[in-house]
């Protein structure tokens, strides 16, 4: 059987604009409706500050991955990352496909630097097999992305069969591009923009896009064409462009 699918990564900056200067997590949830993909890979998500609450009068009561995603993702997966006293972030996968199972790893390498692998398996509508997606917000520090990858391939050797469809979406604060050669070596990923051995693309800042730290990487997929959306109106909405791509599977249906 043959199934396209439309994923976007994006790194939401909490639901504010570049530097911080407005609150835009109703206008992300009307562009990400826009946008339309099947699968959203968050970073940067809040799921809880209780300090916005009370200076911004239309600052959603519920999480934020449970406020985008609402009658429009049916399922949603949260990692919660960074905890504080007035609330907590991390990562969050949206899907219009069931999401069977969760967990979200903690991969944190300093301290001051919180970081997790929220990696889900979704039941996609006639696969025989699940798909799996990884969320990643990696560290800003060379050392400590390279730890953390290294747990990320780990986790996937044991636990993702070879044959098995996988995604790998997020930010990796990657500028060197040292991901790719571990992602396609090792567990036989594309990104989808450069392919096994090209350069991802420049996705940050999202007004005029510099530094190539956003990144989809895929298994078990042709990719038919993938979009760095970058400019107004995303520029009004983060500091990071959002990456999307549609994606062909050929998988056997089930008997």
């Amino acid at each position: 059987m043959t199934q396209a699918l439309h994923v976007a990564t994006y790194n939401i900056h909490k639901g504010f604009s570049q530097f911080n200067r407005r609150m835009m997590v109703h206008e992300l949830r009307d562009r990400l409706r826009v946008l339309a993909p099947d699968i959203v890979f968050l970073q940067e998500v809040q799921g809880l500050h209780l300090g916005h609450v009370e200076r911004h009068s239309e600052w959603p009561q519920e999480p934020q991955h449970e406020f985008l995603a609402e009658e429009f993702w049916e399922n949603t997966a949260y990692g919660r990352n960074v905890i504080y006293d007035h609330g907590h972030h991390g990562n969050a996968i949206l899907s219009r496909f069931p999401i069977v199972s969760t967990h979200n790893q903690d991969v944190t390498h300093l301290r001051f630097e919180r970081r997790g692998l929220l990696h889900c398996a979704i039941a996609v509508t006639g696969w025989e097999q699940p798909l799996h997606c990884v969320c990643v917000h990696l560290s800003l520090f060379g050392r400590s992305r390279r730890r953390q990858m290294e747990a990320l391939a780990l986790r996937l050797e044991e636990l993702v069969p070879e044959q098995a469809p996988l995604i790998v979406a997020g930010d990796f604060n990657d500028w060197r591009n040292s991901a790719s050669n571990l992602l396609a070596d090792r567990l036989g990923l594309t990104e989808v923009f450069g392919g096994a051995a090209g350069r991802p693309p420049k996705s940050f800042p999202c007004s005029v896009p510099v530094f190539r730290l956003d990144r989809i990487y895929v298994r078990g997929f042709n990719i038919d064409s993938a979009t760095v959306h970058f400019g107004p109106p995303w520029s009004r909405i983060s500091d990071h462009a959002v990456l999307s791509a549609f994606l062909v599977a050929d998988l056997a249906a089930p008997e």
